[in-house]
């Protein structure tokens, strides 16, 4: 029964994220998805399905006898999205995964415990596939054998997340500049002025308010986008030319614009700083950087850069992958123990039909077979009769699922 299960999948290891988009089933809403993927499994004959849709895969999970090959992929993908050729896609075998039985449900586990994300050890991905799989339960997509094996992801993505170490370290170089940020002491009511608008310093200013930072100023040279961050952060918003003329004082700067040349030179820093001799905070996330090498040589900062906030996320996300082998092995106990459970709930479900057809061929023998024979019995004589058919009953139930049971374990 294992070899039902399976997958087709196309994910960011084998496409460009552009292609990857050809995969997507189109629909302008949930209605017409919901309608796509359900005339999707009648149409294959599919007893179970589930559609995972991200912005790094896409996955069909599924419970059915069908032999998936690429000629079936092939059809399955054409009907999924009319707009999807597959001699669009070079090596077209080589681009998309196809999986059956232990390794469907380890790819599985692997993808819930996100040891098969672009970010290992990212969460998301656990809360991706749980709305997915309830939406697709709401959907009459599913039933009990994907319900079971959602139940093993899950369990084992929790195990994984809380018995390795492999969501510890962050592999984010913006995680990791605000990290910096903290751990260099400085004060939530500092000054900070955030200088550029952009999608980093937009990353940047989401981790500003999480953490609760209050006195932020930011400098951009469309004023919207500052207006954008500073209403988010409740701070102040000017033009990026207005830096030059700004006297306000500050504490520490985090920097990040498109410029290709540095922004941030000897003349600038002193005007900002006045006479304020103390240490100042520069953070540094553009490439190239924004910040002219004078500064940090000829005043009193700590500078840190984009390329050690780099060098520190590979080493992080050398940390975590070291973890993988931690998690294989609990995914490899969870797919034995997954076997089992599977087996015992199929003869579960296959045994829950014994007690009915018992009792059906008793009723059968006393009402038809031997109708005549028990009619002619004193009224004591069909009492012992009854309680001793009813004895006989209990047994017969109860002989079978303990052998079924013992089989199992």
């Amino acid at each position: 029964m294992l070899n039902n299960f399976k997958i087709i999948t196309i994910t960011h290891k084998n496409v460009s994220l552009q292609t990857l988009s050809k995969f997507i089933v189109t629909s302008t809403d949930e209605a017409e998805l919901q309608l796509k993927l359900n005339t999707l499994k009648e149409q294959f004959e599919i007893e179970e399905m589930m559609y995972l849709a991200t912005c790094n895969r896409v996955m069909y999970f599924f419970f059915a006898e069908k032999n998936v090959n690429e000629s079936f992929v092939s059809e399955f993908l054409s009907e999924a999205n009319p707009y999807f050729q597959t001699d669009l896609v070079d090596d077209f075998s080589k681009r998309v995964t196809m999986l059956e039985g232990s390794d469907a449900l380890k790819h599985l586990l692997e993808v819930s415990s996100s040891i098969d994300s672009m970010v290992i050890g990212e969460r998301e991905i656990l809360r991706q596939i749980r709305v997915a799989f309830e939406q697709c339960v709401g959907w009459d997509m599913t039933g009990d054998h994907l319900r079971l094996a959602m139940q093993l992801a899950i369990e084992t993505a929790k195990k994984v997340y809380s018995k390795t170490r492999i969501g510890e370290k962050p592999i984010s170089v913006v995680s990791l500049a605000i990290q910096k940020l903290i751990h260099s002491g400085f004060p939530k009511t500092g000054k900070l002025l955030l200088i550029g608008a952009g999608q980093t310093n937009l990353l940047v200013s989401k981790f500003l308010k999480k953490y609760e930072y209050q006195n932020i100023t930011i400098f951009n040279r469309s004023i919207e986008r500052a207006n954008s961050l500073a209403e988010m952060l409740k701070g102040k918003a000017f033009l990026l030319e207005d830096l030059k003329s700004y006297h306000r004082g500050f504490d520490g700067i985090i920097i990040c614009t498109g410029s290709d040349k540095a922004l941030l030179d000897d003349d600038l820093y002193a005007s900002l700083l006045k006479d304020d001799k103390n240490e100042k905070l520069i953070i540094d996330l553009a490439i190239p950087n924004n910040v002219e090498p004078s500064v940090v040589e000829n005043f009193n900062v700590n500078y840190i850069e984009i390329e050690d906030l780099r060098g520190l996320a590979r080493e992080n996300m050398g940390f975590r992958q070291k973890e993988i082998s931690s998690a294989q092995m609990i995914i490899e106990k969870n797919l034995v123990k997954f076997q089992k459970i599977h087996q015992q709930r199929q003869i579960t479900k296959a045994m829950s039909y014994v007690p009915q057809r018992i009792k059906a061929v008793k009723a059968h023998a006393i009402n038809e077979v031997f109708k005549k024979d028990v009619d002619e019995l004193d009224e004591n004589a069909r009492d012992v009769l009854e309680r001793i058919l009813s004895y006989m009953e209990k047994r017969c139930i109860s002989i079978p699922m303990e052998a079924a049971k013992n089989t199992v374990s």
